[in-house]
């Protein structure tokens, strides 16, 4: 898949590609001309990817290559044991978690989990979580709590399902008590956005003392689309509203909404995973490094004190 600005990028790899092709077939030696193409190629990517408009970052954060939350989890983590069920209603598919060992160290992970393919993302509901999915986050995060264990949530999703049967069993009350219940957590949390972080869905598990976002996701009460429909009731406008949203990691960090920022690699996180996994574990571990240090009162007073300070207001 080839985002639209990325073209010019592709174009100049395909006749990298075809030079290399030719060398090789008729064993010319080009290396002086593939070199300077790769140089050319090189220069392109940087001043693209560093001058991205917001809804250029949004277009990668939902990349069909994108790695997910279980391609981290695994990645990162020996022996990783997912668990399933909210006890009440069933196991909601599009919210996973589960106990892996990160260096050692017994962490519970929970994230949202989109699908490769149609058949996946229907059973994944698009990442979008229903109450129980919320409801068995909570459940884990508890667990982890009882036993000691830090929690690292990633969050990846276009929002809470909004259907009708997720309203009847209570989606907007299982995403309050989410809230609530995380401030007051014992244990180190870590909620890290790894693609989409769209409303209370994302909001729902990203509580925590601290909250990274990687460079090219967004963070917002609602998407670019959506926004557009309402303020323009169309989705033409949504490059507009993108940008009227400020929803790009370096917004939120500069609005004080979010804690750091994980650089991607160059192009994307999809363009090296097991860089991106190990970047993203490392992030982790320097701040659990940090919050061991902090008493577990002191840690719920300052995550309450954090989150209590976003926003202006005028009285």
């Amino acid at each position: 898949m080839v985002l639209e600005f990325e073209k010019p990028i592709a174009d100049l790899e395909s006749k990298l590609q075809e030079m290399k092709d030719l060398a090789k077939g008729r064993n010319i030696d080009l290396s002086a001309d593939i070199q300077s193409l790769e140089e050319k190629i090189q220069t392109l990517k940087k001043e693209t990817f560093q001058n991205l408009t917001r809804w250029q970052r949004v277009q990668l954060s939902r990349h069909a290559d994108r790695p997910y939350a279980l391609d981290y989890i695994y990645e990162m983590t020996n022996d990783f044991i997912e668990l399933h069920g909210d006890r009440s209603v069933k196991d909601d598919k599009a919210m996973i978690g589960g106990l892996g060992d990160l260096d050692g160290r017994s962490v519970m992970f929970i994230g949202q989990q989109k699908g490769r393919n149609t058949k996946q993302r229907q059973e994944r509901n698009f990442g979008m979580a229903n109450p129980e999915g919320y409801r068995k986050a909570l459940r884990l995060m508890k667990m982890a709590e009882k036993f000691g264990k830090p929690i690292v949530t990633l969050i990846d999703t276009p929002g809470a399902f909004p259907g009708l049967e997720a309203e009847e069993r209570g989606q907007g009350e299982a995403i309050a008590r989410n809230i609530k219940e995380m401030f007051m957590l014992k244990v180190p949390v870590i909620c890290i956005i790894i693609g989409e972080g769209a409303s209370g869905g994302a909001l729902g598990i990203a509580i925590g003392d601290k909250v990274l976002m990687l460079e090219n996701t967004w963070y917002s009460v609602i998407s670019p689309e959506s926004c557009s429909s309402i303020l323009w009731r169309s989705w033409d406008y949504k490059e507009q509203a993108a940008e009227a949203l400020k929803l790009t990691a370096n917004d939120m960090q500069k609005n004080g909404l979010v804690d750091g920022i994980i650089n991607e690699p160059l192009g994307g996180a999809h363009k090296d995973m097991k860089l991106m996994a190990k970047t993203i574990k490392t992030a982790i571990l320097d701040a659990l490094k940090e919050l061991d240090k902090i008493k577990p009162e002191k840690r719920i007073d300052q995550r309450i004190d954090k989150f209590c300070g976003m926003g202006v207001f005028v009285e």
